[in-house]
């Protein structure tokens, strides 16, 4: 029997979805194959529109060895796993005769555990907690939540915390969830043979696709310890994401509240002597956090270092008792001991990796209004760890609709630990080779210089570090005003976003919406209802919001969004570079701003029909050096600096939409 062809297989999917088949996607889907067919490496920069999921998830599937794909985002996995892996395995079935499976995984955490539903959270008496299924009153939201989990563990198939709709408080969850580190094991549990943790890795280990997310993918690496099944090939969707997905999953931290917590959970099962050792050092360390100002520490100090070796110390030898010790006096011993564990251990480990003094870390103090300071420690770079552990022993294709930062692919390939493009060899250390990869841009079904401006105000003032913008506002609002409303204000804080709502609020005749004043779903349905309603926000507005059509005909950008001056990673990243002998302006700052700037114009066009105007009010865009570099990370849109042109054309497109009853 002849293998069928790609076109054949693509044909089939796109018409089952009720797509339409664009060069770009058939050109991706080529390309994707052609590197699963070599075992290669290739990023792929697809924009809104292409149909990326499909030329991904074609060519893996007719590829039959497992692949894993992993997302960024809850939308984009249940997209895949609730509508395009069944239309396509369903299209695709009578083509290829045979029918892949496909599974979700995710960490243990967000699964139910029917041990801590039924059995309850193990007591720590010093803080008075109390079973909470028995005390939470019913008229409670806590009580709501816990009710209406019970009640959902009867009917869930997947024990899913996102299956759950509408969902449950952070609180409620973590009364029904252990991390991998809590959990008891499925041979000791009395629920193991139910538990949907392990059902959920049951299905990935049979199923020929399995979707994960990049922080799973990235304690997978991390770990040692596998999760995920053993896969011939990687995709990594919405690929921008992945270096700081890793780096989160890569950090460590320490709060006083975490060690008060681990001293109590520890307290009744060791000795008296192990005990008082973990207390003291424990109020050692809170003395310290009481008196940490913010920022990096490029040199322990001395009574820091001292904290945290009686930390480290204390905790090790908390572990070795708790191990040894068996106490049939306390209920639950098993998960109490297990909860015990994983508090100390957490420690334990981050005390140990800071007090190391690793050149390859950063430490970093951080003060929270609400949850006080905290210590932190994180990789300087994700990028040795990633080429080590991603590309090694499997082909991985990287996706996204912003991968081709100043006009190529070499800086999120820099990000990524892979050498220029094109080029292979070694990095400086003997035998380290450098995985060779390949960068493609099969480009957008849509006509940016038609159905878009990007306006730079170059007439503004540079924005400085403090104070208000009084020119910045009053431009704002006169393009708010041409556009109708319609307009998503995307800000670099969110004191500027605020400043700017409760301003025009008192000027202009339209709804303004505030990030923080409601759900970010609610307000994206508000939004998207009334074209004349205006939504201002920061960081999670540049990449979360999609909405086609007349609400969002102008995009507005506060100024370039540089990481703060004060950002412990991103400067000490910066320094780093710049001591190798690199730019690490252009290598940290520069690629940082390109990639939330392609992000955010991204917000423009969504769909065939749609047009608008990206306004930049930051002039540094069109007169610093590195502004060429920053529009080129930008879509191709019509280019100008003149207010009075942006004006008229932001005015004739809301006289259009509002001629169509929009």
């Amino acid at each position: 029997m002849t293998k069928p062809s790609l076109t054949e297989l693509l044909h089939a999917a796109v018409a089952a979805v009720g797509g339409t088949e664009r060069p770009g996607q058939v050109a991706m889907a080529e390309a994707v194959a052609s590197a699963i067919d070599d075992s290669s490496h290739l990023l792929v920069q697809a924009g809104t529109g292409t149909g990326k999921s499909l030329g991904y998830l074609v060519p893996a599937l007719a590829h039959g060895e497992r692949v894993v794909v992993a997302t960024a985002t809850l939308a984009l996995q249940r997209q895949l796993v609730e509508r395009d892996l069944p239309r396509t395995v369903e299209a695709l079935h009578p083509v290829l005769r045979r029918r892949p499976e496909f599974a979700m995984l995710k960490g243990r955490s967000n699964y139910l555990c029917l041990h801590r539903l039924h059995e309850g959270v193990p007591q720590e008496e010093e803080e008075g907690l109390f079973d909470p299924f028995e005390a939470a009153t019913p008229t409670s939201k806590l009580g709501t939540d816990l009710l209406r989990l019970r009640d959902w563990s009867d009917e869930t198939e997947t024990g899913d915390r996102d299956d759950l709709t509408p969902g449950v408080s952070d609180r409620a969850w973590s009364q029904v969830s252990v991390s991998s580190r809590e959990c008891l094991g499925a041979s000791r549990c009395a629920y193991g043979q139910e538990c949907f943790a392990e059902l959920a890795k049951e299905r990935a280990r049979l199923a020929d696709v399995v979707v994960t997310n990049h922080a799973l993918l990235a304690i997978d690496a991390i770990e040692g310890a596998p999760i995920l099944p053993s896969h011939e090939v990687l995709i990594v969707d919405e690929a921008h994401e992945l270096v700081s997905r890793v780096t989160g999953a890569a950090t460590g931290e320490l709060t006083p509240g975490q060690v008060n917590r681990a001293v109590r959970r520890a307290a009744k099962l060791v000795n008296e002597k192990a005990a008082d050792a973990l207390q003291t050092a424990a109020e050692t360390f809170e003395g310290l956090m009481e008196l940490a100002l913010p920022g990096r520490l490029e040199t322990i100090p001395e009574d820091l270092e001292y904290a945290l070796a009686a930390l480290r110390d204390a905790s090790r030898t908390v572990i070795s008792a708790i191990g040894a010790t068996r106490d049939k006096s306390v209920q639950d011993e098993d998960a109490v001991r297990k909860q015990a564990l994983a508090s100390v251990e957490s420690i334990h480990t981050v005390a140990e990796r800071i007090a190391e003094r690793s050149e390859y870390d950063v430490v970093w103090y951080e003060r929270h209004d609400r949850f006080g300071a905290s210590l932190r420690v994180a990789p300087l770079s994700v990028s040795g760890l990633l080429r080590e552990k991603l590309f090694a022993d499997r082909s991985v294709t990287l996706t996204s609709a912003t991968l081709k930062l100043g006009g190529d692919f070499n800086g999120v390939g820099a990000s990524l630990g892979l050498a220029p493009e094109g080029t292979a060899g070694v990095d400086g250390t003997p035998g380290a080779d450098l995985p060779v990869w390949k960068g493609v841009d099969v480009g957008s079904p849509f006509d940016y210089p038609k159905q878009g401006i990007l306006y730079v105000a170059r007439h503004l003032n540079n924005p400085g570090s403090e104070g208000t913008r009084a020119d910045m506002t009053d431009e704002l609002a006169e393009l708010v005003e041409a556009a109708g409303g319609r307009t998503l204000g995307l800000f670099s804080s969110m004191r500027a976003a605020r400043a700017a709502a409760e301003e025009l609020r008192g000027r202009l005749d339209v709804p303004i919406l505030l990030q923080g004043e409601e759900t970010l779903g609610e307000l994206i349905k508000n939004f998207a209802a009334d074209p004349r309603t205006c939504l201002f926000g920061t960081l999670s507005l540049w990449q979360g919001v999609d909405v086609p059509g007349p609400s969002c005909q102008l995009v507005v950008m506060d100024r370039i969004p540089f990481p703060r001056p004060d950002d412990p990673l991103m400067s000490a990243r910066q320094k780093a570079v710049e001591e190798a002998g690199g730019n690490g302006f252009m290598a940290v700052a520069a690629t940082h701003s390109a990639l939330l700037m392609a992000q955010g114009a991204g917000r423009l066009v969504r769909a065939t029909g749609d047009r608008g105007v990206v306004a930049v009010l930051d002039p540094r865009l069109a007169t610093a050096r590195y502004g060429s570099y920053l529009r080129a990370s930008l879509p191709d849109f019509w280019y100008t600096t003149d207010r009075n042109q942006v004006r008229r054309s932001l005015a004739a497109i809301d006289e259009t939409a509002r001629a169509e009853g929009k």
